[in-house]
């Protein structure tokens, strides 16, 4: 059940040095590294220094998650003392003092005798010491939290550099509890849940939960929230605290893992009142030794310099793991930035400039509105249906041939219009011939039915062009934003004045005529038949005629409008916009590109930072993705 006890003790002196204690020589003590550092080796060290660097570069802030040790647990269930054991600091003790904001505590190994500690938090840095690190977190903490028991999300930042420390960092939470109490907010819960779960969500964590053995492992709600986002449990690491206090079934506990803990377990003893962190550590080694229930737990899962070792080896093989999906999110990332930055226009140091920019600008526009009026290529708008201009154009040409066929619908009893005419029309001439003024009547007729309906045609067709044309001067003038309104009034001038020429020019003067069904003729009885004759040959004449004048109205238009538009591109574009561009009364003025908006320039300056900090990012993980491909396999 257990394994042979090696009987090695390892203590941590107050400034980490661990001390290797022979079981019958205790006297032959020779001071080491720190317990995390010790468990360093030549693999793992530098990919903890690629982290790191990248931490300081900050590229976290372009979305770009790092693997971190995010360290979760109940309230009291001895957190804070793991990260005090760990890295022999000394965090807010005593009587109702809890962690009430995200403590980031990141550690760097240096070669200075004299240690350097400072916080970091609402862009403040407040330097301190270690006799005083408690003092100043608790201060920093009531600045960002309020003096009371609430918490906050906002992170606190402790910095550590000092000899004997790893290049390391963890993420120290609240403690979760579901009922307020000491005067916490009523909505504690929610506000600390909704804390870890950020921290733990993202698949980079590697979650340390700490669970007391006073409690049953499955009513933890840390274990709740963790096997949320990490089901398997392969990212989850548990330390089980309070050994001493529930040595009984802890074995049993940590074997069965009902609550799968896929990283296994490490049982510790913490530090105890005012113990030096040496003490600490002979008080664990000699309760996991000497003990009758906990010296029957492998070796191998016990102890603060065990859960050093694992950390180390589990976060170097997550970094490993993670490597190359950092890489690729930084390429892309990087990609990203640089097609926007390219987007962003010229600075331009002369009016020659800026008249160059502004014909660029005009013949993009141009060509684009040649593609999708003219051409019928809208692969630059495949997913904007009303973009596709010369199929919405033709369903416009068509709905107007149909609604001139339906208006032309007989409305009046069968050949009596016609009768009408003829009897008023009546002259002297030669017989069996109808009068012209009988037929110019009728015409009439008709053309007082559909004069309004081309004007209308045309109106909507127009419309609709200045939408499209309204769209287009926007998408490429969008970098332009002290001139777009200049460029936007050119366009809609442009439009109210090929408007008006086309209502000017389309009168009129026919509209055809469809098939009549089966008509009634009662009605025509008392009437002579050589009138009913005229009558009948006059509506069959003037049908047909209306037939082949229907089509020429509508191929007219068809070909008025491609001429139309096509003058409008080539042509009226470009002269409308330069005349306005050069026209200052109008507001417009060409110098006026020579002053970048204030919001291009800022979008510069974080495009510009934003690539650099992506490309010394990519550089430090180029430097060593590649070391270290295989490593890290679990």
């Amino acid at each position: 059940m257990r394994g042979t006890k090696k009987h090695v003790v390892t203590r941590a002196s107050p400034s980490l040095a661990i001390v290797e204690v022979k079981p019958h020589d205790q006297k032959d003590a020779v001071p080491i590294e720190a317990p995390i550092v010790s468990s360093y080796n030549d693999q793992i060290r530098p990919l903890l220094d690629t982290v790191d660097r990248l931490r300081n570069l900050n590229v976290m802030r372009e979305g770009i998650q790092l693997p971190t040790i995010v360290v979760v647990g109940d309230q009291s269930s001895g957190k804070s003392s793991v990260l005090e054991s760990l890295a022999g600091i000394s965090l807010p003790r005593g009587q109702g003092i809890c962690t009430r904001v995200p403590l980031v505590m990141r550690l760097q190994r240096s070669s200075s005798p004299e240690p350097e500690i400072w916080l970091e938090y609402n862009d403040k840095v407040v330097q301190t010491d270690e006799e005083h690190i408690a003092n100043a977190i608790c201060d920093a903490t009531d600045v960002i939290a309020g003096s009371g028991k609430g918490v906050s999300d906002t992170p606190l930042t402790l910095h550590v550099k000092k000899a004997g420390v790893p290049d390391i960092t963890m993420v120290d939470l609240p403690g979760i509890t579901r009922v307020p109490v000491n005067g916490q907010p009523e909505n504690i819960y929610e506000q600390i849940s909704g804390m870890v779960m950020k921290y733990i969500d993202p698949q980079e964590s590697i979650i340390l939960n700490v669970l007391s053995a006073t409690v049953d492992f499955t009513t933890c709600e840390s274990i709740r929230m963790s096997k949320q986002v990490d089901k398997t449990g392969e990212g989850t690491l548990a330390v089980v605290t309070k050994a001493d206090m529930a040595p009984e079934g802890l074995l049993q506990k940590v074997t069965a893992d009902d609550v799968s803990i896929g990283l296994g377990y490490v049982c510790v003893r913490n530090r105890i009142g005012e113990e030096t962190y040496e003490e600490a550590r002979m008080q664990e080694e000699l309760l996991f030794r000497n003990h009758p229930m906990l010296s029957l737990i492998d070796d191998d899962i016990v102890g603060i310099p065990v859960l050093a070792h694992k950390l180390t080896q589990i976060q170097g093989m997550m970094i490993s793991r993670c490597l190359p999906e950092i890489e690729r999110k930084i390429n892309e990332k990087m990609e990203i930035s640089v097609l926007e930055f390219n987007k962003l226009p010229i600075v331009m140091a002369s009016t020659g400039e800026a008249l160059m920019a502004l014909m660029d600008v005009i013949g993009s526009a141009k060509e684009s509105l040649l593609r999708i009026l003219v051409q019928g290529d809208f692969s630059e708008y495949p997913d904007d249906q009303n973009m596709h201009c010369t199929a919405r154009l033709a369903e416009m040409l068509n709905g107007f041939s149909d609604n001139l066929q339906a208006q032309s619908q007989v409305a009046s009893e069968f050949l009596m219009d016609e009768i009408k005419i003829l009897e008023e029309c009546k002259c002297i001439g030669l017989p069996n011939f109808i009068p012209r003024s009988s037929f110019l009547a009728i015409l009439s007729q008709h053309v007082d039915g559909i004069h309004a309906k081309p004007v209308e045609f045309i109106k909507e067709i127009w419309d609709y062009i200045e939408v499209v044309l309204s769209s287009v001067i926007t998408k490429y003038s969008d970098n332009f934003p002290q001139i777009q309104s200049s460029i936007k009034r050119a366009g809609c001038n442009l439009m109210s004045k090929t408007k008006e020429r086309s209502v000017n020019r389309e009168k009129p003067d026919y509209f055809s005529l469809t098939g009549f069904g089966n008509v009634k003729i009662s009605h025509l009885r008392h009437y002579h038949a050589h009138l009913l004759q005229q009558a009948f040959d006059m509506k069959m004449r003037i049908t047909s005629y209306w037939t082949i004048v229907l089509r020429r109205i509508v191929d007219n238009l068809a070909l008025f409008l491609q001429f139309s538009v096509k003058n409008l591109v080539n042509s009226q574009f470009q002269k409308e916009i330069v005349a306005e561009m050069v026209d200052t009364r109008a507001g417009g003025g060409i110098e006026r590109m020579l002053e970048e908006s204030p919001s291009v320039a800022s979008k510069r300056e974080k495009l510009k930072n934003c690539i650099k900090l992506l490309k010394e990012s990519k550089d430090v993980v180029a430097a060593i993705v590649d070391q270290n491909s295989g490593y890290g396999d679990r």
